[in-house]
């Protein structure tokens, strides 16, 4: 394995660039946040924001903050049941939600916060890193550097129910070559995705 990104002299702008770009974020997106929040509230109910607990950079545990598109029945089902897109009680709201990933803005926060980076490889549930960290070799490698909104394996398409494996490796490939410029491409890229027709 190759040294990690934080020995590199440009990996404090990174930090720089996830606060300026998570500011700017939530401030545009604050209208947008807004509606998306009236109409959960609509759909669902109380508990408009969902908390779950990911693990981030180094193994450590941190709360990942989402718009809410569907009530679990509990806790043990929300840390523990793999994907939800289809299913019954998922709403019109939720939906087009997720389809949009505007579930995903109240990441901004986690960025804003230091849980997160704009890019790094997707935060996972500690059931699941166990699961994986068993199975799939480098997996657990993946928390070398902080946990992103997006990432490598993301704008190749390995999101939902896709290979763990790939993901790792994808993941892996992009903290090995890490650089500014692969981080403002995958922002380009995934912004693209959102604003073309058919979304993400």
């Amino acid at each position: 394995m190759r040294p990690d990104p934080q020995t590199r002299l440009t990996w404090p702008l990174k930090r720089a660039l996830d606060i300026a770009v998570a500011l700017v974020g939530l401030v545009i997106s604050a209208p947008i946040l807004a509606v998306c929040a009236l109409m959960v509230r609509w759909e669902i109910g109380p508990g408009v924001l969902f908390r779950q607990r990911r693990v981030g950079c180094g193994g450590r545990p941190i709360e990942l903050i989402k718009l809410r598109t569907l009530k679990p029945v509990d806790a043990h089902e929300s840390a523990t049941r793999w994907s939800i897109a289809h299913d019954r009680r998922l709403g019109p709201v939720g939906k087009a939600l997720r389809r949009s990933s505007l579930d995903e803005l109240p990441q901004l926060w986690n960025v804003l916060k230091g849980d997160m980076s704009i890019v790094g490889p997707r935060p996972e549930r500690p059931y699941f890193v166990d699961q994986f960290s068993a199975t799939t070799p480098g997996y657990r490698l993946r928390h070398r550097v902080p946990v992103g909104i997006t990432g490598w394996a993301q704008i190749h398409g390995l999101r939902g129910d896709t290979s763990i494996e790939d993901r790792a490796r994808f993941d892996n490939h992009y903290i090995d070559d890490w650089s500014l410029r692969t981080d403002f491409k995958i922002m380009i890229r995934t912004a693209w995705s959102l604003l073309r027709p058919g979304g993400s």
